[in-house]
């Protein structure tokens, strides 16, 4: 960039800087107006707390799982374990739990699936689906009966996991919050700066949560996660903005000095902003959708921060001036001039040993042990439904249903499936209209005669022929009739359908015993046909006896595809193990996407920041090692991982934590200019640990309090993940990245690709005003970074495009005077140049 490009660059800057901070008032009834509107709008955003929604189109778990939504009813069910109950006891309980409206059946036996060492497990089945208020009014009443048992109850109906979470998620920002003053209280400058910060990212905040429902949906995880992420990433922004304003105002008025620094901080901020963005915006690019979700939730959330540092925080710092400059305090941060020394002293030992250790973490963390099934995620606190489903899994097993959607019509091919299957050990029991029986041994889909089916309904064989003849007719199948009625035939399910039919219509009349049985019987097929049989689809469950998730499962889930298969050639398998099936097969797409796109995109932005093609990669060597020493844990551990804890942590770290390499870098690589090596990364650790202990504190906080205090597991992996990962990078970075920088010094200056003009040397005299730096001759000689007034004569290498004639100057001239001293030549130039 030349010199005119460049101050055409900063009069641009100036200006919208000017804009912002003189038009203050107008932003903040603008914010208010905004606050007003999203704190209404955020009630109105959807959110999602079915994962498999996210699963890609293409997968057969999301085209069964379409089907059966807009096929099928599914009544909602519920798993009840009494314990310490005898079976007489439990058996009454069963019976009134039975005579509850809103519950269809309650089954339980003698069996050990329902009794086992005086535990009673009751399995019901409800009117409704899971959301209907009858369901709901039911299982309510079955909680208040059993509320003086030892009772553990796993089901859907009644239970607000969103309302749950959100509480959970609650406790963390408030918590988080606290940690958060406690952190900027001991790095800030003075503690009016709190108030200013938190103001701004509430407002953020609350501006991400309203402007949600334009996105039609979110999903459970940004809804939970988003709030904490986005300040803990975001914090930065504020920090860069608010150190700018403190020191502009060493030298400047405060209105002048809310202009500069953001005139300074906008193209700063921005910059460090796109690795976080580029590292978020991979995510986008994820098979699985959940992460597209993440991304755009996410990216919203940074822009709307920038926006709000950019165009509210002037304001706010100009209004909270004079508090500031009354609770200015000691500065607390500590220097770390010996972590610098180590490095020094380490220069040729760590970076060896640290190499070895990324090998080794490398290693471990591709035998990290992920798991795709939600019920295996362990968390560290445990809900209501988290403890009733593994107590009844330590008691009596689980269950691991498989739905099969298959078309309609073949009753016969459906019986030969499920009795097929229910010839291996692997499967527990089948269920299908194919294997229900009706009456006298017959199944619902048996195909009987007129005379068969006389028989079994004490009809009139004449009445039963006509109600054949009745029924061939309505089906447009006037063959039947023709060839003569007598060896039709026709499933029982659909005959006993087109009675009940003509029972209602009057033309067939039955004795009360019979109409009474046979309404009985209606009202279970209708419920059966609901939920297995429509007009196109219909739907088997299987029962098995394996895991939701292993190799062996996903090994059955072939034969019983080759079994389906002899029969159908189009057709549908669902269930938690096709989903995790699923959801391991894109994970191993979707790790290389993230892991090279985000390193992409970084090294990218990277490359242009510090236009050197050996930095980039030295600050992603780093990173990429801290995210393999990371995910090496859950393998030393021996823990299951949830597979999306490490696409969206992976991410993130490479993303927001490379920003603490990146301010060690550029403070290197600018003190570097005037100091050796050695006391540059020295210098350089001291001036960046505020920033890094600040903004790494906040995020490693936020993680580990969403691992401790969420009891949803994907949301507790991402947390625990996510502290964890921040804690190593922040000592990585601090402990081993100046080794390397000292080390790889002459990579960086080989690589580098900028040109080198020489320093245009400026002869004057007289008083001049000088902001940059200045290496020559001043009645002496100087090499120094100079902001003020040289008064004398100067023949000297000046690396600025601000130098500035004075007119005589006093000896004792304040800062704020040579300002005006410099607005009054400027001015005096200006109206030559006009004249």
């Amino acid at each position: 960039m030349n010199e005119g490009q460049e101050k055409k660059e900063n009069s641009f800057m100036i200006k919208i800087a000017t804009f912002i901070v003189d038009k203050r008032n107008l932003f903040f009834v603008l914010y208010v107006f905004a606050i007003i509107f999203c704190l209404i709008a955020k009630d109105w955003v959807k959110v999602e707390n079915d994962i498999t929604v996210y699963l890609p189109e293409t997968t057969e778990t999301r085209q069964g799982l379409d089907v059966m939504n807009r096929e099928f009813v599914t009544y909602g069910t519920a798993e009840v374990m009494i314990d310490h109950i005898s079976y007489e006891h439990a058996g009454k309980l069963a019976m009134q739990i039975e005579g509850i409206t809103g519950v269809t059946s309650v089954t339980f036996d003698d069996t050990p699936e329902h009794y086992k060492e005086a535990s009673a497990m009751l399995s019901i089945t409800f009117d409704g689906e899971t959301t209907d208020d009858i369901s709901v009014q039911a299982m309510r009443e079955i909680k208040a009966k059993l509320a003086d048992y030892d009772t553990y109850i796993s089901s859907e109906v009644d239970n607000d996991s969103a309302a749950s979470l959100a509480k959970e998620m609650q406790v963390v920002i408030a918590v988080a919050a606290l940690i958060i003053v406690a952190v900027l209280l001991f790095t800030s400058h003075a503690y009016a700066e709190v108030p200013v910060l938190l103001i701004t990212f509430i407002v953020a905040a609350v501006l991400n949560m309203g402007t949600n429902f334009l996105l039609g949906k979110i999903s459970f995880i940004s809804d939970s996660v988003t709030v904490v992420l986005q300040l803990a990433l975001a914090i930065d922004y504020a920090i860069i903005l608010c150190h700018r304003f403190t020191e502009e105002k060493e030298s400047l008025p405060v209105r002048e000095a809310a202009i500069v620094a953001l005139s300074k901080a906008i193209p700063e901020i921005s910059s460090s902003s796109m690795t976080t963005i580029s590292g978020l915006a991979a995510l986008a690019f994820m098979h699985f959708k959940i992460g597209q979700d993440l991304a755009v939730v996410l990216v919203k959330a940074i822009i709307l921060s920038l926006l709000s540092v950019f165009t509210l925080m002037p304001g706010l710092l100009v209004v909270f001036n004079n508090l500031m400059e009354k609770t200015v305090h000691k500065n607390l941060v500590p220097k770390i001039s010996f972590i610098g020394k180590f490095a020094v002293k380490t220069r040729y030992m760590i970076p060896p040993v640290f190499c070895v250790i990324v090998i080794v973490a490398f290693y471990f963390s591709n035998q990290c042990p992920y798991c795709f099934s939600q019920g295996n995620i362990e968390s560290s606190k445990q809900n209501e439904q988290t403890i009733a489903r593994n107590k009844i899994k330590e008691k009596f097993g689980s269950k691991n249903l498989v739905a099969l959607v298959v078309p309609a019509g073949d009753y016969e091919a459906e019986g030969k499936i499920l009795e097929a299957l229910e010839q291996y050990d692997e499967v527990d029991s089948t269920l299908g209209l194919s294997n229900v029986e009706a009456m006298d041994g017959y199944v619902l889909t048996d195909a009987l005669t007129p005379r068969q089916f006389a028989e079994l309904t004490d009809l009139d064989y004449e009445v039963a022929k006509l109600l054949y003849s009745a029924y061939s007719i309505n089906d447009e199948n006037y063959g039947e009739i023709v060839k003569g009625l007598d060896t039709t035939k026709v499933p029982l399910i659909d005959m006993f359908l087109f009675l009940h039919e003509e029972l209602d219509k009057g033309y067939v009349t039955l004795d009360s015993d019979m109409q009474k049985s046979i309404d009985d019987l209606y009202e279970q097929l209708h419920d059966a046909q609901l939920q297995l049989s429509t007009e196109d689809y219909s739907r088997m469950l299987v029962y098995l006896t394996l895991p939701e998730e292993s190799q062996e499962t996903y090994d059955f889930l072939e034969v019983i595809r080759g079994e389906i298969g002899k029969y159908y050639d189009d057709f549908y398998i669902v269930g938690n193990s096709t989903s995790n099936l699923d959801l391991s097969s894109s994970f191993a797409t979707d790790n290389i996407i993230i892991s090279v796109l985000s390193a992409l995109f970084v090294i990218i932005i990277l490359f242009f920041t510090f236009q050197s093609a050996g930095l980039p990669v030295l600050l992603i060597v780093v990173i990429e090692g801290s995210i393999f020493m990371n995910f090496s844990f859950p393998y030393l551990e021996n823990t299951s991982l949830y597979f999306l804890g490490y696409l969206v942590v992976s991410s993130i770290q490479m993303g927001a934590n490379i920003d603490y390499a990146i301010v060690i870098s550029s403070r290197y690589m600018e003190l570097k200019k005037e100091m050796e090596p050695k006391k540059a990364i020295v210098e350089s650790l001291n001036q960046a640990f505020p920033t890094i202990i600040t903004s790494g504190a906040i995020l490693a906080a936020a993680g580990v309090l969403i691992g401790k205090l969420s009891s949803d597991g994907v949301i507790s992996s991402i947390g625990t993940c996510l502290g964890r990962g921040t804690i190593i990078s922040i000592i990585l970075v601090m402990c081993v990245l100046p080794q390397i920088l000292l080390l790889g010094d002459i990579i960086i200056e080989k690589t580098a690709f900028t040109m080198k003009v020489p320093d245009k040397v400026q002869r004057t005299s007289g008083a001049i005003y000088v902001d940059g730096r200045v290496r020559g001759y001043v009645s002496g000689i100087v090499d120094a970074n100079i902001h003020g007034v040289i008064k004398g004569d100067m023949r000297a290498m000046v690396d600025t495009s601000d130098l500035t004639p004075m007119q005589e100057v006093p000896e004792s001239i304040t800062a704020i005077e040579m300002q005006q001293e410099i607005g009054n030549t400027e001015g005096i130039e200006a109206n030559e140049n006009e004249e």
